[in-house]
């Protein structure tokens, strides 16, 4: 039988005791599955914690492992493996010419519009937030010809990578499933019939379930895994003991990490490689990986303000679409929730299923319409137009303070565990290499709190037309496997860093809207520099306010920092 240990609050190596495995007293909260050699081992557990203020308890998760058959032994008992050198590690960033980039997305099938522009128009880079993950430009954030290879002279001594799990199905309720039903209900009555271009519908039956990983997600995250080892693998050789890495205890969360896990260390070797924290994801437990979980204001209509706008924005643009394709069904009256529906399937059926009729239903227009419908909602919702997302991202550049300078944070009032940050062992400050897992809506509320002004310098994105020049593109943030990376180098090469700079979807950020760093053309930051304006960041966010203060968004909403304006809190309730 496995043996479970019991923890202090701090799940301190040094206080661990054998545990009968029925659960977890709730004094302590913590709990780790697996073997527990000591520090230096090569043993790798899962550590999942509550929060220090929450005694609710998750059932015990279990390491990965094939099922256990003594017909079918496993590898490492049969022997036999052949010659198993292990080569150098790579680091492409700093030894290659020039940088790979992600274009396609296999084995998913590439869809055409309506009007046949397919060949020349990515449908899936206008799927907003159900994008897979793309290779974005440099020049598209505003810094023609930098690039996310180490700059010529630099040195990289440390990697932070905060990313989005991989695709998914539907959330339960969602627009395409709703629809769904709707279109079931006619068919199974009498006088529905649907011709020409929605002539499949006449035998359509929905076929996905809902938010685990579909099986394109779990290659996304594996493929993210083996590009970052392959681009970031050297600073392994800084580790003095096993990488922690972070998600949380959602389904495709925990597989996201496991498959990049996979993908970074190699399937036979990842379970022994690297420690996996698991942070509960439940409303009341703080987790910076989730922190609207603990933030009621986004759970309400400040936080639902991002479908306020984005309905006026829809109402606008569907009544042609619904016009066109009506004259090819009866029984069944088109509305604007089921052309987001029927858009919004083609991007989940494409996910999961690898094609859907739905694609080519829209034309090229149409689908930049729709993408503009996913911006306004992100900007609106969890970016920089919504007054509750500094707060809700702030909690992750406090840990990536603490990372940075190597010092314990003291102040609490924030998404930030306590439980967790405080521990040597649960959050390390010597890693060469950090990875977080988060969703959607968490990365744009960071990228907001990292205040990224480049990517708001066109303003409030307005509802009732698409603006020329737009900056705020949710398929650029926050797609299907996302990945934001801090690289901390040295300029000229040497141990000691002296930069930082972000590359989000491989593209290279400016970061002149952070206090103190300047205009570099490979948007590179004076790390301290950088540190005391991300201080300076914190200490302008007010968590408490934005998340608990009772008050309404000022309409119009001009907010471009994620924050409620400080000039009209004395109008609030």
């Amino acid at each position: 039988m496995q043996e479970v240990y019991k923890a202090s609050p701090l799940c301190s190596p040094s206080r661990l005791e054998p545990h009968d495995g029925k659960g977890l007293d709730t004094v302590t909260g913590c709990y780790t599955t697996g073997a527990l050699r000591g520090l230096g081992s090569r043993s790798s557990r899962i550590v999942v914690c509550r929060l220090h203020n929450d005694l609710r308890i998750p059932p015990t998760p279990t390491s990965p492992r094939p099922i256990s058959d003594p017909n079918f032994p496993v590898g490492s008992i049969l022997g036999f493996a052949g010659p198993t050198p292990t080569g150098d590690e790579a680091e492409a960033l700093a030894t290659a010419p020039a940088f790979p980039k992600v274009e396609t997305a296999y084995p998913l099938i590439q869809p055409d519009t309506a009007d046949h522009q397919g060949s020349r128009f990515n449908v899936f880079h206008s799927w907003g937030n159900l994008a897979p993950w793309f290779s974005v430009d440099s020049s598209d954030y505003g810094l023609p010809g930098a690039s996310p290879l180490i700059p010529k002279g630099c040195g990289i001594t440390q990697a932070f990578l905060l990313y989005r799990h991989g695709a998914r199905y539907p959330t339960g309720g969602s627009a395409p499933a709703v629809f769904a039903a709707k279109i079931h209900q006619a068919a199974t009555g009498a006088g529905f019939t649907a011709s020409g271009p929605l002539a499949f519908l006449n035998d359509w039956t929905y076929k996905m379930g809902e938010e685990i990983l579909t099986p394109f997600g779990r290659e996304q995250l594996l493929e993210l895994g083996v590009g970052f080892r392959v681009n970031y693998g050297d600073l392994l050789k800084g580790f003095k003991d096993l990488p922690v890495f972070r998600t949380t205890t959602e389904a495709r969360m925990l597989d996201s990490a496991l498959n990049f896990a996979a993908g970074f260390f190699g399937v036979q070797q990842f379970t022994e490689s690297y420690h996996q924290l698991i942070e509960i994801e439940q409303e009341g437990f703080n987790s910076t990986l989730q922190s609207g979980n603990v933030c009621p204001n986004s759970g309400n209509a400040i936080g639902g303000f991002g479908g306020v706008q984005s309905s006026k924005w829809s109402a606008i643009y569907t009544p042609p679409i619904i016009k066109r394709l009506s004259q090819f069904i009866t029984g069944v009256n088109l509305t604007t929730s089921d052309i987001i529906g029927m858009q919004q399937a083609c991007a989940y059926e494409t996910n999961a299923l690898g094609f859907s009729s739905f694609c080519d239903l829209f034309t090229e227009e149409e689908w930049k319409q729709y993408e503009y419908f996913n911006d306004v909602n992100f900007w609106y919702g969890n970016g920089p137009g919504n007054p509750t997302s500094a707060a809700r991202g702030i909690g992750w550049i406090q840990e990536l303070v603490s990372r940075l300078t190597q010092t314990r944070i003291t102040d609490f009032d924030t998404a930030v565990n306590e439980t967790i940050v405080t521990s040597p062992t649960l959050f390390p400050l010597n890693q060469p290499i950090y990875v977080d897992a988060t969703h959607d809506n968490v990365l744009s509320t960071i990228v907001t709190a990292l205040n990224l002004t480049s990517l708001a310098k066109n303003g409030p994105l307005p509802t009732d037309h698409i603006p020329a020049d737009q900056t705020w593109f949710s398929s650029r943030v926050a797609p299907f496997s996302s990945n934001l990376v801090g690289q901390v180098l040295s300029c000229p090469a040497s141990s000691q860093p002296t930069h930082i700079r972000f590359v989000l979807n491989d593209g290279v950020l400016p970061l002149t809207g952070i206090q103190g760093c300047t205009k570099n053309k490979d948007g590179l930051c004076d790390l301290p520099s950088f540190i005391k304006g991300m201080q300076a960041r914190i200490a302008e966010v007010d968590f408490q306010f934005d998340c608990f203060a009772n008050f309404t968004i000022p309409v119009p909403d001009n907010i471009m920092d994620g924050r409620f304006p400080p000039a009209l809190r004395n109008m609030t309730g």
